[in-house]
């Protein structure tokens, strides 16, 4: 590579010198990078450039023996500056997490610890095994509720909230008043008859009200039931009746991108019981059904002593969070008060997140990224962030600079519309120490830019589900990262890639190793054994295996890519859908049976729809007419959120010999022609 070179892509002299300099320097590839991505290249600079020196650091760097090469190593004071790095043994990660799976005592000591858990009652031990690794029991004898833990023995002055409309100033709310203002609403059930135990769902956008709430709610011992605002009536219906709840906070629209959405509306057609219903402006813009009461109606009007809040055993629901299955209705999840301290956890170990920091992640209270965000940064001592209007553009990245956020959680679709969009232009995020990414498969090359626009930090892959209360993989601050691959498996668990014969691969289904704190024992609509254990085999010491339906590759270096579902549930833009829901959906006229898969583009990226037609004998539509009936529906019925990529037909569904589809066969086909 030659200087001339350089700069006729775009770096100046001097830098082109230093550049030069350094990738003849006898420093390690990976050294060579870290001085090249910190002190010559810049956001500004054209993504280009940082990919063609990347490239020249690592220009002898062997694959096949060391992996995928890493675009951002810790330095000895980034680790040493974690909060794990206090724990650890010569800055050994793998050790710690070791540690954590075969000391369970130990390592739940710790975490209540850190997290500054508040129990009224201690618990006599962590673990219990008595029952077995599939019927575990964690803390028992504790007692608390966990919604305490974010307020007791914290430093109430400090900003728990700081939040912006689009194109609106910054607003804060401090950790006392937020506790002041979940109390109320806690009064508030209380006065509207409700008690602990009775569920009370939440339907709105993500926003400070909605954290008070959702807060309120668990002080007052309710179990919150979460539906995300983007459903459609039918699937409001199904919750709300899986869950019995007898109450629901939602708002009367939502404000997006200088539109009105009518929310109130749709929880109408639901037929929902009793609706507190919040204006999105000063005032509500709709009439509210008998029974039904405004926010300012419902929220009590005059002092009130501190609300004398419930405890409860550890294992005890305090939220309904719903995941689609294989047969069209979602399963019911219920997280107790101990799920948060696992979210929390991953917080602390694996994002960093540190006191005083401010985190973001655009999310919402229906998906468990949104209840994640709440514990993961109060009980790490940290502060929400929220925007409260669309994502993609360049007003929330304004928002992240302007609110000085330090962790800025993403889904991959929003990364490639800020780069695409070129939103990122102008923008100082040099406050964000970390990155982190879930919900779908990333694009290696997305997540580097993504590195590049805070000065090269790094972005922790985080995979798992709501049944597990946060990741089974993830990448960490203290350990290299490579883009779009996850270093580790979270702390405190283990998992396998086995084969369809339960062998150990490396390119294999993901078994999970019981027990894990905070991952489900139980579904309130689905036997929880035939779900997660029964057919499972056992692992190569016997150990008792648990089902999770992702595909893992593992790589040389100790890193790991997502490859998508194995089962036939499937990640759309963050969100999982069962295929029977999508083909239920999709029967429209003219469609004598389909099936629904979802393929990974070349090169890696989200998941794309793709619907496989059998015609009726009396079709006339084309495939393009299908298609845009087909999304329609879809949208309609499930999400407008989900696009249709591609409808191809077939003459006949691929079946086994017990008649059910093989989508595998669908997806290869997409995949090879």
């Amino acid at each position: 590579m030659l200087a001339k070179e350089l700069i006729a892509a775009g770096l100046d002299s001097d830098e082109a010198r230093r550049t030069l300099a350094i990738l003849q320097s006898e420093k390690s590839h990976e050294a060579r990078w870290m001085e090249i991505a910190k002190t010559v290249l810049r956001p500004e600079h054209p993504f280009e450039v940082h990919q063609l020196l990347f490239r020249g650091a690592y220009a002898d760097w062997d694959e096949s023996q060391n992996g995928p090469p890493p675009c951002w190593i810790p330095s000895p004071e980034d680790i040493d500056d974690s909060n794990v790095g206090p724990h650890l043994n010569d800055r050994d990660f793998a050790a710690f997490h070791a540690a954590t799976v075969q000391d369970a005592e130990w390592f739940g000591s710790l975490l209540l610890e850190v997290l500054r858990i508040k129990p009224s009652t201690a618990p006599t031990r962590v673990l219990d095994l008595k029952a077995g690794a599939e019927h575990p029991v964690w803390f028992p004898e504790m007692q608390l509720n966990i919604g305490l833990s974010c307020f007791a023995g914290r430093r109430l002055s400090k900003p728990a909230i700081v939040w912006a409309g689009e194109a609106s100033a910054l607003q804060s709310m401090t950790l006392a008043e937020l506790q002041a203002q979940a109390e109320r609403v806690a009064w508030g059930l209380h006065d509207a008859g409700y008690r602990s135990g009775d569920a009370v769902a939440i339907d709105m956008p993500m926003t400070c009200e909605s954290v008070v709430i959702y807060l309120g709610c668990v002080l007052a011992g309710c179990v919150v039931v979460s539906i995300a605002d983007s459903f459609a009536p039918g699937e409001i219906r199904t919750r709300l009746q899986i869950s019995e709840a007898k109450a629901i906070f939602t708002q009367d629209v939502i404000l997006r991108g200088g539109r009105e959405i009518a929310l109130y509306q749709r929880v109408i057609d639901a037929e929902a019981p009793q609706a507190i219903v919040l204006p999105a402006k000063d005032s509500l813009s709709v009439s509210l059904r008998t029974g039904d009461l405004a926010w300012q109606e419902f929220l009590p009007s005059s002092p009130r002593p501190p609300f004398p809040v419930p405890v409860f055993e550890a294992e005890a629901l305090t939220n309904i969070l719903f995941s689609s299955g294989t047969t069209g209705t979602p399963k019911a999840i219920g997280w107790t008060h101990l799920t948060p301290i696992k979210a929390a956890a991953d917080g602390w170990g694996h994002h960093d997140i540190q006191e005083g920091d401010v985190v973001c992640w655009p999310t919402n209270l229906g998906w468990m990224m949104g209840p994640w965000l709440i514990y993961a940064s109060l009980l790490n001592g940290a502060t929400i962030a929220l925007y409260e209007g669309i994502p993609s553009g360049s007003d929330f990245c304004r928002f992240v600079e302007k609110a000085e956020v330090t962790m800025l959680g993403v889904v991959p679709s929003l990364v490639r519309a800020w780069k695409n969009g070129n939103a990122t232009q102008g923008v100082d995020w040099s406050s964000i120490r970390a990155f982190s990414s879930t919900g779908e498969a990333s694009n290696p090359e997305e997540m580097h830019w993504l590195m590049a626009q805070a000065g090269y930090k790094p972005v922790v892959e985080y995979c798992g589900g709501t049944e597990i209360g946060g990741g089974y993989i993830c990448g960490s601050r203290v350990q290299p990262q490579v883009a779009s691959a996850f270093s580790t498996p979270a702390l405190g668990l283990d998992f396998l890639l086995i084969d369809e014969e339960g062998q150990p691969v490396d390119n294999g289904e993901v078994a999970l190793l019981p027990p894990m704190l905070g991952s489900s024992q139980a579904l309130l609509n689905r036997d929880h054994h035939s779900v997660y254990f029964e057919g499972m085999p056992c692992g190569p010491r016997g150990e008792i295996l648990r089902r999770h339906g992702d595909q893992i590759t593992a790589f040389p270096g100790g890193y790991y890519r997502a490859m998508g579902r194995v089962d036939d549930t499937m990640n759309l833009g963050g969100i999982k859908v069962s295929s029977a829901e999508l083909e239920r959906a999709s029967a429209v006229q003219g469609v004598k049976e389909c099936a629904a898969v979802a393929v990974s583009p070349p090169g890696g990226g989200p998941s794309q729809l793709v619907i496989f037609v059998v015609r009726t004998p009396d079709s006339t539509s084309s495939l393009d007419t299908l298609k845009e009936n087909i999304q329609i529906r879809i949208r309609r019925e499930l999400n407008p959120l989900f696009k249709v990529h591609a409808v191809q037909e077939i003459d006949t569904l691929p079946r086994t010999a017990s008649n059910k589809v093989m989508r595998r066969v669908l997806r290869e086909r997409v995949v090879h022609g």
